[in-house]
């Protein structure tokens, strides 16, 4: 459990968290508040994320992802749901550029074996290669 810093970035600073502890599998929740936000859509058809920048106040309604490898280093892969002043919601993929007011997390570390992320085909994604 922790927090992290007011101005930071929210994806960057949870993913120097499980670099510098080596996590390289696990389950992570967050919830506090942020500057701005950055969110992505993924475009199935193209492959590609559409990002879309929230530039205002905006509450973590709710941040759940996941801890694995990719290209040899630990990678977060996380979700948020966020609410501004009126209850409306955006969500999507976190992305970078999201911007920390106040943010606590639960790190839940995975013991054994950590799955690795490799380019799927398919889908145009890094998946989990189990």
């Amino acid at each position: 459990m922790g927090k992290l810093d007011c101005g930071c970035d929210l994806l960057g600073g949870l993913t120097e968290i499980c670099k510098n502890q080596h996590i390289t599998s696990g389950f992570i929740q967050a919830i506090g508040a942020v500057q701005k936000a950055c969110i992505g859509f993924y475009d199935q058809q193209t492959h590609e994320y559409h990002i879309t920048t929230l530039n205002r106040p905006l509450e973590i309604v709710s941040l759940i992802g996941n801890i694995s490898i990719k290209d040899g280093e630990p990678f977060v892969h996380a979700h948020i749901t966020l609410a501004d002043e009126t209850e409306q919601a955006y969500g999507g993929h976190l992305a970078p550029g999201t911007i920390v007011f106040a943010c606590e997390f639960i790190l839940e570390i995975f013991e054994g074996e950590s799955f690795i992320r490799s380019f799927d085909n398919e889908t145009g994604l890094s998946l989990w290669n189990i």
